[in-house]
């Protein structure tokens, strides 16, 4: 198995502080050596080891690839007039959601892998090397079961989110369509699926029905998280956090309880400054949680409808500019805290044993991701042990 070193990097970020200076681990005239699909090593340059090749990373910054744990990138179709008449003073509701539904069913499989594929290879230019995706724009047992078929082929970070909305079909009854998203669709989503996920907010589903398919998913093995306080307040974190979710989702309507719960459990907050952004709704309040002792994580939410960007570092640029976040904290929790949030320790961070998943910025640090917004500044990117385009 071939070894590379990736040696002469201005500033190093290991998110291991064994490792190096701060929280962060960040080491000075730093290398890596990678061994197949994995770190070797870590360290001053002047102290790595021999390896097969070599690649000079010319003075620029590294960071850990980005883990981007909350994504919709299943669908098909359009929602720019959508957007457009936002931007126009209308507010968002979890009903837009149906546009694309009608655009998904009607999509071919092909179709919607090539999307798929294209957001990916878009996201992965930016610095992204785990992917989290959802289904939920299918609502039919067939159409939900083949957008998880497609998205396993492309990540192992896959979930179930047939209950995003009711589905149009069961307007007039959500127990009937609550019963097929427990049952039925359940047992054809699953062997296709890590994760169950479930939109808990006004206009979706509530408490209850929350509980329901959550605990359903649980008993056929997938882990739970959820999408919880995006709206309005309501009972979405603290469920969360009693059913040990490994997340809760948006997180922007907190009560001092909602705090206390995520202070206090498991469940990390993963936040989405994209749909606050496209939504121009209340940013969550991310120093209130970081002070409060919460882990946070961030994430692109990339989806038609309220997020419709890949990018980890216009994410980044958002939390520190409008909530709150250092660079340290924000770099923190768009690589550390997405892998908390999905649960792993073999990625968001750069360490002997972990993934080789790694990018090189055209800066000299990892402030620039936030100092310089909009900046393509992502040069050269790993994954699993291999470069790939950037």
């Amino acid at each position: 198995m071939t070894t590379t070193v990736i040696t002469n990097i201005g500033n190093l970020v290991t998110n291991d502080p064994t490792r190096g200076d701060g929280p962060l681990g960040r080491i000075r005239d730093a290398a890596v050596v990678i061994d197949g699909e994995t770190v070797a090593w870590v360290g001053p340059a002047a102290k790595a080891p021999a390896a097969d090749q070599a690649y000079d990373a010319e003075g620029r910054a590294g960071i850990p690839g980005f883990v981007d744990s909350h994504s919709h990138l299943i669908f098909a179709g359009d929602r720019t007039a959508e957007f457009n008449a936002r931007m126009e003073g209308r507010s968002y509701e979890a009903g837009g959601i149906r546009t694309t539904v009608k655009a998904t069913r009607a999509a071919s499989d092909e179709a919607l892998e090539a999307n798929l594929v294209r957001y990916l290879a878009e996201a992965r230019s930016q610095g992204t090397t785990t992917f989290e995706t959802k289904s939920g724009y299918g609502l039919t047992t067939h159409d939900e079961a083949r957008a998880l078929r497609i998205a396993s082929e492309h990540t192992d970070e896959v979930t179930y989110l047939g209950a995003h909305i009711v589905s149009p079909d069961f307007a007039d009854d959500p127990a009937a369509y609550v019963d097929l998203v427990t049952g039925e669709m359940l047992e054809a989503c699953a062997p296709y699926a890590r994760w169950i996920d479930v939109f808990c907010e006004k206009g979706a589903f509530d408490g209850d029905q929350a509980r329901a398919i959550l605990t359903a998913g649980r008993a056929k093995g997938l882990m739970a998280r959820m999408h919880a306080n995006q709206l309005t307040y309501g009972p979405g974190v603290q469920l969360a956090v009693e059913l040990d979710a490994a997340s809760a989702d948006h997180c922007t309507h907190l009560t001092d309880e909602d705090v206390a719960a995520l202070a206090g459990g498991n469940t990390v907050a993963t936040l989405l400054p994209g749909a606050e952004f496209s939504t121009r709704a209340q940013w969550p309040d991310a120093r209130r949680l970081l002070d409060a002792g919460v882990t946070v994580a961030l994430s692109t939410d990339c989806n038609p409808g309220s997020s419709f960007t890949s990018s980890m570092p216009f994410c980044i640029a958002l939390a520190v500019r409008d909530m709150r976040m250092t660079p340290d904290e924000a770099l923190w929790s768009a690589t550390a805290g997405g892998a908390r949030a999905l649960r792993r320790t073999d990625v968001g961070r750069l360490t002997p044993g972990a993934r080789a998943d790694l990018a090189l910025l055209d800066a000299p640090s990892h402030v620039h991701l936030a100092y310089r917004p909009g900046v393509p500044l992502v040069r050269t990117v790993w994954q699993r042990g291999r470069q790939v385009p950037a």
